[in-house]
């Protein structure tokens, strides 16, 4: 029994445009030693998938999910959902300012990932 390869995938509006690369750019400008850190949280995602827990990811609502990234700059926040077997969508990240994850961000990601169902197909998960 092997085990399962997990892939990430980035969700792109319908116009190609891509929140997450955009937001990882910005941050390779500010500090690429906090890119190598996120980097590495995306790889650990892909090697333990759902096994993974806190601290290095959480539920949030809708079935959405963070996966959390600290740095000597800062907290990072990135918003994903679970696509069919085994496939997570990141939709957008943004720098934690705040003990709560902002609803706007969690709203946001929901409304990505309903976009995304509209371009890919809704599977039952």
């Amino acid at each position: 029994m092997g085990q399962t390869e997990w892939k990430i995938e980035y969700y792109e509006k319908g116009n190609g445009h891509c929140p997450i690369i955009d937001f990882l750019n910005e941050i390779k400008k500010d500090s690429k030693s906090n890119l190598v850190l996120i980097n590495k949280a995306f790889d650990r995602l892909k090697l333990y998938g759902n096994g993974l827990g806190r601290p290095y990811v959480a539920s949030l609502r809708d079935h959405i999910r963070e996966l959390r990234v600290k740095t000597n700059h800062g907290n990072y926040r990135f918003l994903y959902f679970f696509y069919h077997e085994d496939t997570f969508v990141f939709t957008h990240g943004f720098k934690k300012k705040g003990q709560k994850v902002p609803d706007t961000e969690i709203d946001k990601a929901i409304e990505y990932k309903k976009d995304y169902f509209a371009q890919h197909g809704e599977v039952k998960i």
